[in-house]
Order: structure tokens, then sequence, then C-alpha cells
């Protein structure tokens, strides 16, 4: 059976534009293209979790307005159950994002609904307990994902926290981390170092995986294992959401029994599945895509 994956996090509506590079302050660059798609970190992984294969629950907080009906219905479309979204009188999350034609993008999020997430009830609490794994990112109230994580300890569900955007992070909260997901500068962030040390992450939380964009990824763990997972290369088109595929693969990955080294080769596939499309929950892979590409590489290559 596919495994149980909740994700605890943010959804927004993406304003996203598309031109030849990204403006400097004070300037006003001519664009290619414009685009309204639902997204946020949360709502975005619950969605690559889905495609990817696993039976998946979103808890997040949309707005009354508009937004928030489009992003409830993509989440619903999607495969994902929705049902204990909280709705909220006012406006949804919204991101504005620009992205270049080398696919590097600029983001600006007004966090409106997801704000209002705190003090989990009682149904998400047990939902949060019956899940084989749980998803949180810090796109929300930093008290609702510390209070997701202890809960999911305590049940013996697997977390998995997905450290962006960058923030120092409370001892409570990474001591029910199991799994860190995080880039450089998140990285450098939480470690209180100007250089990546995974040691200095190790000792917050037993295993780390280091996303490296376009260098693929490095995994690490108490156990000492420390290894290069290369990127696959293929033509880049939009980055935006290539992390959150990545973290909702490798959810269902784990969530499966796979090995964690295996499993972070699998993400690796689904993000670079990711970019080779333009915008966020739109983009984000099939499982079957996920596979094609990650059979292309057989055996997965490891440094």
């Amino acid at each position: 059976m596919a495994p149980r994956i909740v994700i605890a996090g943010s959804a927004n509506m993406d304003v996203v534009g598309l031109a030849a590079r990204l403006p400097l302050p004070g300037e006003t660059v001519l664009g290619d293209d414009f685009m309204m798609t639902p997204g946020g970190k949360g709502a975005n992984q619950a969605i690559a979790a889905a495609r990817a294969g696993g039976r998946t629950i979103f808890l997040g907080a949309i707005g009354s307005d508009a937004f928030g009906v489009t992003i409830n219905a993509r989440l619903t479309a999607a495969g994902v159950d929705a049902s204990g979204v909280r709705t909220s009188y006012g406006q949804s999350g919204v991101a504005v994002i620009m992205v270049d034609r080398s696919g590097e993008n600029s983001i600006l999020v007004a966090p409106g609904a997801n704000t209002s997430f705190t003090g989990l009830t009682e149904p998400e609490r047990r939902t949060i307990a019956e899940a084989d794994v749980l998803v949180c990112q810090l796109e929300i109230p930093v008290e609702t994902v510390t209070e997701a994580m202890r809960v999911a300890r305590a049940a013996g569900t697997r977390t998995i926290l997905n450290a962006a955007p960058a923030r120092s992070l409370p001892p409570e909260l990474l001591d029910n981390v199991d799994l860190l997901v995080v880039n450089e500068t998140e990285a450098a962030t939480i470690s209180g170092r100007s250089e990546i040390d995974m040691s200095a992450l190790l000792a917050l939380v037993p295993r780390v995986v280091l996303t490296l964009s376009g260098a693929g990824s490095r995994y690490a763990d108490r156990e000492g294992v420390d290894t290069r997972v290369p990127a696959y290369v293929v033509e880049v088109v939009d980055t935006t959401a290539a992390g959150d595929a990545f973290t909702g693969a490798i959810a269902v990955a784990w969530g499966e029994g796979r090995s964690l080294l295996e499993a972070v080769g699998w993400a690796n596939a689904a993000g670079a599945a990711c970019v080779r499309h333009v915008g966020a929950s739109n983009a984000l892979p099939t499982r079957d895509e996920i596979d094609a590409l990650y059979l292309s590489v057989s055996p997965p290559r490891t440094e």
C-alpha cells in the first residue's frame, strides 16, 4: 500500500512573470509572459508527494477569497486530501515570482492566511499521528511546525523538515526532526557556520540532505555516511518548485521503505524532471516521469 504522507505547511497563489532577465532594484523590465498558479511550499510538496505515489493529506490554511477556492481545487484535483484545510476570513497567501530565461527566479511571499495556521486541533493531531511520514517547512508559524513535529515523534511518525526559508530554529523543533532537508544558505543559517559543516548539522539532527541545485545532493547521517548523489542533466526552464518536487518525492520513497540513499537519488530525478517546465504546482512530475529519468542512469550514481 502507498505510504501515508501528511504535509503541514503553506498554501499560496503564485503570480509568475517571465522575462529575459531579472530586474535590478528600481528597474522595470518588459516580460515575456505571465501566469497564475496555486503554490506555496506546503501545497507544492503535497501535490509532489501525491503525484509521486503517496496517499497525501494536506494541513494548512487558505483565505476566504477566490485564490483560496482555486488553491483548494488544485490540491483536490492532484489527488491530495484537502478536507482538513482551514479557511480563514481574509486573503490567501500570495507569492510574486519573477523568472528569467535561464530558469533563475526571485520570489516575494505575502503569507496571508498562512499566519492563522496555529494551535493544532485534535483531528489534525490524529492525522499526523496516523501518518507514515510528516513533512513541514517554515512558511507557517514555527510554533505550529514545532507542535506538529512533537506530535509526530510521540506517535512514531517519521519527520522531515525542509527548513525553508532560512531562519534559526528552536532546539525543541530540531530535537523532533528525523531528516533535515536544506540548501546551502539554509544549512549555514541553522548551523551558524559561514561554510557548510555537515558535522555541525548532525549535532542537531540525525540525518541531513543538502541540496546543491544543479550539482545534485549530499546525504550524511550519524552512522558515518557522507555521500554525494550527482544531479541529472536536463534542460532547465524554471527552477521555482524543484526543491518541493525533491522533498515530496523523498518523503514518498522513504515512506515506501527505500534506503535514504536510494530515496535521495530518486528525489534528485524528481527535482530534475520539475525544472523542465514553467511554474510551481503545474510543473511537479508524476511518478512515471520520475521513474523514467531515474532509470535512465542505472545503478544510481554516488560519490
